[in-house]
């Protein structure tokens, strides 16, 4: 008789879905209230997301505020979205793919719940829609972090991995604790930044979620050795795109070590257009008439990077360990995070006694990557969420 009291006051306490208090219109809903929840991983509040960030698939896809920590350990809001397969849930509620995306830019305007048509970042983040579109379909929810500072107050610790993997794990909490039909069993995927981004929160799932239940990771071409192409930035000598992503690097770094100074750190010319980085995404950063008018070799300072910065860089590289398996997946054709860095993170992780299944797809750039693999993936994650796995 006690266990069946306790099961029906545990059903009648149980937040419904839909239940938690919902957030303001417009860019109101990113400012948080002065006093957050206790804890990480608390659900601040909820909207019904716009209709370039909602999944076809999904019964619904809320946008959500929800608390995690900075790099330095203080209280924060983060933002993301929340999409939730039809039907009815399975015993032990909808097992989760925790997405990580890619680089978009370190502006708020760039965060990936935001997307709208005139957005700048939609062509970041709306390449990889239909492979979600088949996890939700699979029957999994899919969950999508903007990242710490990437919509929300303060900067945007790009490629600072213990900021990134709490983003990515802290919006689970968030979901269970918004819809109690989302289970603890999941799976982290991520491409590019959130390559990167996948193998870190992998690293830190035991220790910062541990009543989740992690089964598996997917890392899509991650950022990797950051220091070594930090040294090797003087051989790159033409103009290139690639000067935005680098200043984007040193953004992350001043984030993480405040020895780290952008104004020491890069050349004038570089430096005067530093401000753009917080005002425009990605795409606009690396145009000729902004950074993409400057060689990588052109960017730094001369002794760039120094002891500090280097540091900071050598603490980028997501060589973690985790217990679960990773599938790591790269395009031969990369030109964005080639596949050299790539085969040099499988030996150094195979090397930490981690369980690796490294596939290289011949032919295929960044961004074809997640479309190219879906054939091996989604069978992959079956694998890891089903009911026994």
């Amino acid at each position: 008789m006690p266990t069946l009291i306790a099961a029906i006051l545990a059903l009648a306490l149980a937040p419904a879905a839909g239940a938690a208090k919902t957030g303001p219109a417009g860019d109101s809903f990113y400012e948080p209230p002065n006093k957050l929840p206790k804890g990480h991983g608390k659900l601040i509040w909820k909207r019904a997301s716009g209709s370039y960030v909602r999944l076809d698939n999904a019964a619904y896809t809320k946008n959500v505020l929800y608390t995690s920590k900075s790099p330095q350990r203080e209280r924060i809001a983060v933002s993301g979205s929340i999409s939730v397969p039809e039907g009815k849930a399975p015993k032990g509620g909808w097992p989760v793919i925790s997405y990580a995306h890619g680089t978009t830019g370190v502006a708020d305007v760039c965060a990936p719940s935001k997307a709208s048509a005139k957005n700048p970042a939609l062509a970041y983040t709306a390449n990889v829609y239909p492979q979600l579109e088949e996890w939700l379909a699979a029957g999994y929810a899919v969950l999508r972090t903007d990242y710490p500072g990437l919509g929300t107050p303060g900067p945007h610790p790009y490629l600072i991995g213990k900021s990134e993997a709490r983003g990515v794990l802290d919006i689970i909490r968030a979901a269970r604790d918004f819809d109690p039909s989302i289970g603890r069993r999941f799976v982290i995927a991520g491409h590019s930044q959130g390559g990167h981004a996948a193998l870190f929160a992998a690293s830190y799932a035991g220790g910062w979620t541990p009543e989740l239940k992690l089964r598996g990771t997917v890392s899509y071409a991650p950022a990797s050795h950051l220091l070594e192409q930090g040294i090797a930035i003087g051989s790159l000598t033409s103009p290139s795109p690639l000067s935005g992503l680098a200043t984007a690097i040193l953004y992350g770094a001043t984030t993480a070590n405040p020895g780290v100074v952008a104004e020491q750190a890069l050349r004038p010319g570089p430096y005067s257009l530093y401000p753009l980085l917080e005002q425009k995404c990605a795409q606009q950063v690396g145009q000729s008439n902004n950074y993409g008018q400057f060689a990588p070799a052109d960017l730094l300072a001369p002794g760039q990077p120094d002891a500090t910065f280097s540091k900071v860089l050598a603490k980028m590289n997501p060589d973690v360990e985790t217990g679960q398996p990773v599938l790591l997946a790269q395009g031969s054709a990369d030109t964005t995070v080639f596949q050299a860095f790539t085969d040099q993170l499988n030996g150094e992780l195979v090397a930490g006694g981690n369980d690796i299944d490294y596939r290289v797809y011949p032919g295929v750039g960044h961004g074809d990557i997640v479309a190219a693999a879906e054939p091996e993936v989604l069978p992959w994650i079956e694998q890891r969420l089903s009911p026994t796995g």
